[in-house]
């Protein structure tokens, strides 16, 4: 059975820090990234990002929708 491996793509400049997907995430994927972007947010970042299953819960509770997580099947 193949296994799926996930990859978070976090807008930087729109993310504003509110740690919704982090607090989402089942797999302790994500995290707030210490530096800030251009608006003076810490934004999210795939902090362990082996550990990624595409399972999409961040962006779902995003409230910005600046979060797209694409998903590839493994051998």
């Amino acid at each position: 059975m193949a296994k799926i491996k996930g990859a978070v793509v976090v807008d930087r400049e729109e993310c504003k820090g509110c740690n919704l997907c982090v607090v989402a995430c089942p797999t302790q994927t994500l995290s707030l990234n210490r530096n800030v972007n251009g608006k003076g947010y810490n934004f999210s970042y795939m902090e362990n990002p082996d550990s990624c299953i595409g399972c999409s819960n961040c962006s779902l509770v995003c409230p910005d929708s600046c979060i797209t997580v694409y998903r590839v099947k493994t051998a």
